[in-house]
């Protein structure tokens, strides 16, 4: 370890001596070489010894080569590393080190050693126990305030030392230091040197000295400093400006750091600069009064001192150096000029660079962001910098709005907004783009609580948006059109679901979404589509999150967010062409806004708010009543008080000779007529009734007057009158002014008030309709009503009911329901029509006004019947000639099968004055022979025949069904159709529906079956059934149309579609009625055995048709017939019969597949079920019964049973199954059990809906379109067949069905 030998002429011998003996001996240090005592040395953990006297002597001396000085150095260091030796050092010789070191230090130009010496003496302060480093600290100050040692490279070692100690936290360097004064003057002269390694560690020295006065709160040193300080900023800015080293610029931006927040550079701009210098004159003989005066200012010497530092490519510096920048400016109240100076200097240029540069470096990027944020406060020179740097902000951007609570994200969006607000054509389309996706993300983000917003930071966010709508480039970019709508929507959402409602935050979002909707209705881009878009999405926040948000939590937000918000929403009133707008409007009133409206006046008393308020109502009247009534509210604007009850009262005044008054009580009839008919009632009802009373009482004279200027008024008049009474009215109240209703009646008589323009709450048309007293003016109305309606310009102005419905509608609703004059005053009417042989417009205009409202409430029919409206059609029909029947003629026919179509045959038994019409019908049917011809009249006329005998089946229009039964003009026109039909034979496929053939025949066979439903009615016991079944030679024995059995099955062979289910239908009515005379009179087939085969033929074929409804009816058919052969023992062919067996075989093969599960695949077979019933009923059933039904196929039948394929009849087969005694015990218990579980089932799904919904009751609405009226009697005619099908049955009736049928299985 250590090296005895030495080559020198100085032996190191003398410093230590290894020991030879035991390293473990403990013995004192022996005498150094040069006889030097052993206290003076110390012996060291390798058992050698290390004399102080010597190594001070030998560093001392200047003659001793530097080799020994740097092996002694070397030595010592490694004493010092162990801890005995240093610990032992620094308790007894550690102060014959200090001397020694400095000379050294301060003698030998060797670098190297100097810094062996340095890092001793940094080991020996350092170490915990010491207290040499003061002694260091005052020797070396001492060597620097003296100028000794000149400016070379041993000072810069000194410099350097000083530097180390001063950092050193456990040496106080303030108190040890003799001459501060001295010291920095020494230093600060230093820095004229041209050494920049010299300047470098000054700087530092200087740095450190700073900030331990500073710190320290040392006076001395403090003022020291501020006395040097021009002369200190002065030579530091021109090193800093000269050198190129960026350890010196960290040193000297350290140190110009410390002065500027201590406020140095401030107090050194307040001196006049010029002055800084003038103290150094003396000393220097090249200066003059003119050179100091030449110099530049500080600001200026400032800026191009900062540009190295800026430029350099540590990334250290540079942050240093912008930390320096933003200390220096925001040290001055108002540094404007200085931030002013700098920009000038382009200094602003240096720091965009650096932010194009960062690589999104933190650190690096918030030091930018700060200065810059400083250099706005200069903004007009600023700004022209801040357009070169914008592409750099922008990047910036990226990254803090990627960062949650960016600590510089105000400071970034200031500067995007400044520069698009200041230079709107700045931004390119694509950089639109770019911001407009961060900002949107940085809104989305804040909105799902991803990351955290300053609030100015939002509110800087909404400005940006708005700048960006004014820059010339945002409608070149159809995208950023997509990200502002959805910003939108984030911004608002988000600042409604904040935890404590933030009215500042409210109120930005707001003004972003006022501007929006201001750039989407400018004239320039009214038409784009997608600012169309953006408008109804506008619209749809306001309605689905603004609205309802503000309606909650409106006693929370602040007055000028309501007077944002409200004007936002007036705003989108205003645009009242647009659908969307009212749209909004529907919403606001059903929001109760006019309650709500006088509850803000309530809160803000201000001039602002009641403005807004009421300007916003008038807006929303323009778009509810759609005439511009607004004005009187916008008229009466500065003389309107804010609560509903003053407004009552100035209602209830007398303002004959005020036009003040008068302005404010059209106003005020105005708002609540407007607010009553969407049912926001802004005062008690009595309170507005007797309001109401007084104005009329009190100025019944001026209402002429006002209500000829104005004749909206007397509907406003009249609507809150009528609500109001009606109000009374149930809850059974009659206080009310007479003198008051018989001048408003008067009114409504004199007066020309048009119903069908104005908007009227359906209560207060109910009340109308129930005075007598106005009845001449209600028929007025009708008739305005009417002639709406007849030319398609109906309006829906009815309210009351949630939404807002026509007139027409109302109107059909008050004559359904009765207890009022409507149905009487509009027969009425049509009578005085009919009898003064008014204009057959007037008629027609009647006529379709009934048939509308008939076909809105078919309940009509009954009140129109019960108010005569047959004596009224009678009157019409007597009035047509037969040579001119005149165009009123087929509405006449329209309304009369409507009505036919409708009402219930209660009420007609009650009415005969239809009997005379209907003969005047069948008189028209014998002179125009329209049976055949097919004309539409014609085939309506057939029509209502066909419903007249629908209706006598329940007793009503007996005689008129019996006119029709026996004209034997018609009897003889059917017959002729059906006889001309089936001479077609095979051919007849050819003709379809809509040929003249087959139109005779969709309408005569349906008359023809209602004909023999009428038959037990009107014919009771006089036909003989029989006849039907037999040749057709039989016609003439009755006064009836007679088709027989044999016909029908031709047409059911050989038919369309349509005219196979009406004949079926009918040839099913034929059987009905033969099997009940059969089994009332006990009676026998009269018909051949071969007649009955051919029908049986076409019926069998039928059994498996395409159209359920035809199969049902033949296999029905058919199943009669073998009932009526059962009776006689003519069944004998069954027994051979292969195609009974296939009917029988395919529906238990069906049945037993797993594939039944569904019902409508059960349905299908229905048809075979009734005929294989039929069979399993008769007396002598055909053997090959039992094999079809064998013990496999009823077990496989009866183990898909499920409560989807259940059915009544299904239940039925299995019954006569079992009662034929092709079921076993175990099957029956197997079905009991099973029968047991679906009762079950079906009571647990008692609450089910109906599987198919009852069939709305159908009006006609043309009299030409015959196919409508065709498929309406073909539809009646099939659902009164017997044979309708469960298509029709309800969900409830199959259910009581099936289990009725299951509970007489289980009893047999």
């Amino acid at each position: 370890m250590f090296f005895l030998d030495s080559q020198e002429q100085y032996s190191s011998d003398h410093l230590l001596h290894e020991s030879m003996a035991d390293p473990n001996h403990q013995s004192p240090s022996p005498p150094c070489a040069n006889g030097h005592r052993s206290t003076i040395s110390l012996r060291t953990d390798q058992g050698g010894s290390f004399c102080f006297l010597c190594f001070s002597n030998l560093v001392s001396d200047q003659r001793v080569p530097t080799v020994h000085i740097s092996y002694a150095l070397h030595q010592l260091s490694i004493a010092l590393s162990e801890p005995i030796f240093l610990r032992t050092l620094l308790t007894s010789h550690i102060h014959f080190l200090v001397s020694p070191l400095v000379h050294a230090l301060s003698s030998i130009d060797d670098a190297p050693i100097a810094i062996q010496i340095m890092d001793t003496i940094s080991v020996l302060c350092s170490a915990v126990e010491s207290s040499i480093g003061e002694d260091f600290v005052e020797r070396i100050s001492d060597q620097l305030s003296s100028g000794a040692l000149g400016w070379s490279r041993r000072q810069l070692h000194m410099l350097h030392c000083f530097g180390v100690l001063m950092s050193c936290e456990n040496i106080d360097v303030n108190s040890h230091i003799r001459d501060k004064e001295a010291l920095v003057c020494q230093l600060v002269e230093g820095l004229q040197l041209p050494s920049e390694e010299i300047r470098g560690e000054i700087l530092f020295a200087l740095y450190k000295f700073s900030a331990l006065q500073f710190t320290e709160q040392n006076v001395d040193g403090i003022e020291i400093l501020s006395s040097l300080c021009p002369k200190l900023l002065c030579l530091s800015l021109e090193a800093l400006a000269k050198t190129q080293r960026d350890d010196v610029r960290l040193n000297c931006v350290a140190l110009l750091t410390i002065l500027a927040q201590q406020g140095l550079l401030a107090n050194s701009r307040t001196n006049n600069f010029s002055s800084m210098s003038l103290d150094g004159m003396d000393d220097d003989p090249m200066q003059t009064t003119e050179t100091v005066v030449a110099r530049p200012c500080l600001n200026v010497l400032f800026a191009e001192a900062i540009k190295g530092p800026l430029l350099s490519t540590d990334s250290e510096v540079q942050i240093r150096t912008l930390d320096l920048i933003f200390h220096y400016l925001s040290q001055e109240s108002t540094p404007s000029r200085q931030i002013q100076v700098l920009v000038e200097e382009n200094v602003a240029d240096y720091i965009f660079e650096i932010l194009r540069l960062s690589e999104w470096k933190d650190q690096v990027i918030n030091s930018c962001l700060r200065v810059l944020d400083l250099f706005s406060l200069a903004e007009h020179s600023f700004r022209k910098r801040l357009v070169i740097g914008f592409p750099s902000v922008i990047q910036v951007l990226h990254y803090v709005g990627e960062v949650p609570c960016h600590p510089f994200q105000i400071q970034t969006l200031k500067l995007i907004s400044s520069c698009i607000s200041d230079f709107p054509g700045i931004a390119s389309s694509s950089q639109v783009q770019e911001i407009a996706l961060v900002l949107k993300r940085m809104l989305e983000r804040y909105y799902s609580q991803e990351i955290g917003l300053f609030t100015d930071a939002f509110a800087i966010i909404c400005s940006v948006f708005v700048s960006l709508l004014k820059t010339p480039s945002f409608a070149e970019t159809p995208d950023v059109l997509t990200s502002l709508q959805e910003s939108l929507r984030h911004a608002i959402l988000a600042s409604l679901s904040l935890p404590e409602k933030d009215s500042t935050q409210i109120l930005h979002a707001v003004y972003l979404l006022n501007e929006v909707y201001a750039y989407c209705t400018a004239p320039t881009s009214m038409n784009k589509t997608s600012c169309i878009e953006l408008r109804h999405s506008v619209i749809d926040v306001c309605a689905s999150h603004l609205l309802p948000w503000f309606l909650a939590d409106v006693n929370e937000v602040s007055e000028e967010a309501t007077l944002g918000i409200m004007e936002t929403f007036h705003s989108i009133l205003l645009q009242n062409s647009d659908i969307q707008a009212k749209e909004f409007a529907e919403m606001l009133v059903s929001a109760d806004w006019f309650s709500f409206s006088f509850g803000c006046l309530g809160n803000f008393s201000t001039a602002k708010i009641k403005q807004r308020v009421y300007l916003m109502l008038s807006s929303l009247v323009d778009v509810l009543l759609e005439q511009k009534a607004g004005s009187h509210i916008r008229d009466a604007i500065p003389c309107l008080p804010t609560d509903p009850q003053d407004l009552l009262f100035l209602l209830g005044q007398d303002s004959s000779n005020n036009q003040e008054l008068a302005s404010c009580q059209s106003a005020a009839l105005l708002i609540f007529h407007t607010s009553w008919i969407y049912n926001d009632r802004l005062a008690d009802d009595k309170l507005v009734l007797a309001s109401l009373e007084q104005y009329i009482l009190l100025n019944k004279t001026s209402l002429i007057c006002a209500i000829s200027d104005s004749p909206a008024m007397l509907h406003h008049l009249v609507n809150l009158y009528g609500l109001c009474r009606s109000l009374q009215n149930e809850r059974y109240q009659i206080s009310y002014s007479l003198e008051a209703e018989r001048i408003l009646f008067h009114l409504l008589n004199e007066y020309d008030w048009d119903l069908s323009f104005s908007n009227i709450h359906v209560q207060s048309m109910k009340w109308l309709f129930q005075q007598e007293s106005i009845s001449k003016s209600l028929t007025y109305q009708i008739q305005k009503i009417s002639q709406s309606n007849l030319i398609g310009n109906e309006v829906h102005n009815v309210h009351g009911d949630g939404r807002q419905r026509s007139l027409t509608y109302w109107f059909a609703k008050l004559i359904s329901e009765g207890e009022n004059y409507a149905a009487t005053l509009l027969v009425n009417l049509l009578t005085q029509l009919a009898e003064k042989g008014e204009q057959e417009t007037n008629v027609i205009s009647i006529l379709n006004l009934m048939i509308k409202i008939v076909s809105i409430f078919p309940t009509v029919s009954d009140n129109l019947i019960i108010n005569g409206i047959g004596s009224a059609i009678h009157r019409l029909v007597c009035g047509f000639t037969n040579s001119s029947l005149g165009s009123s003629f087929t509405t006449l026919l329209l309304l009369i099968f409507n009505i036919l179509a409708s009402v219930q045959p209660g009420v007609l038994i009650k009415d005969e004055s239809l009997d005379a019409v209907i003969i005047k019908l069948l008189n028209y049917l014998r002179l125009r022979d329209t049976a055949i011809t097919q004309n539409h009249e014609g085939m309506m006329v057939i029509g209502i025949l066909s419903l007249v005998l629908y209706h006598s089946s329940d007793g009503a229009l007996v005689e008129a069904s019996r006119s029709i039964v026996l004209n034997s003009y018609l009897v003889s026109a059917i017959n002729t159709v059906v006889a001309v039909a089936c001479s077609k034979g095979p051919a007849l496929t050819q003709y379809q529906d809509e040929t003249d053939i087959g139109k005779a025949l969709a309408f005569t066979l349906p008359l023809y079956f209602f004909s023999l439903r009428s038959l037990q009615i009107v014919l009771a016991g006089a036909v003989d059934w029989q006849t039907f079944f037999g040749p057709s030679s039989n016609l003439d024995t009755l006064p009836v149309v007679c088709i027989h059995c044999h016909n029908f099955c031709r047409l059911m062979h050989f038919g369309t579609p349509q005219i196979k289910l009406i004949a079926s239908c009918c040839l099913l009515e034929l059987f009905t009625g033969l099997s009940q005379q059969i089994d009332i009179k006990n009676e026998q087939l009269r018909c051949s055995s071969g007649y009955l085969k051919s029908v049986k033929a076409v019926l069998g074929g039928l059994v498996f048709c395409d159209d359920i409804r035809v199969a049902t009816n033949s296999a029905l058919c058919l199943s009669m017939i073998l009932g009526w052969e059962d009776m006689e023992g003519r069944t004998e062919m069954l027994k051979t019969s292969s195609w009974y067996r296939f009917i029988a075989e395919e529906m238990s093969v069906s049945l037993a597949m797993p594939c039944s599960a569904s019902n409508t695949f059960v349905n299908h077979h229905k048809p075979a079920v009734y005929v294989t019933v039929a069979m399993l009923r008769l007396k002598n059933k055909p053997a090959w019964l039992r094999t079809v039904f064998d013990e496999s196929c009823i077990s496989s039948m009866i183990q898909n049973l499920n409560g989807m394929n259940i059915s009544r009849e299904i239940v039925i087969l299995f019954r006569e199954l079992m009662q034929a005694e092709l079921l076993n015990s175990e099957q029956v218990t197997k079905l009991n059990r099973s029968f047991q579980e679906l009762r079950k089932q079906m009571h647990r799904n008692g609450t089910q809906d109906e599987t198919v919904e009852e069939q709305e009751q159908q009006t006609i609405s043309s009299i030409h379109d015959n196919g409508e009226v065709r498929n309406y009697l073909v539809q009646l005619m099939v659902s009164n067949s017997f044979g309708r099908t469960s298509g029709s049955e309800t969900y409830t009736e199959k259910k009581k069905q099936v289990i009725e049928e299951m509970e007489n299985f289980s009893k047999l």
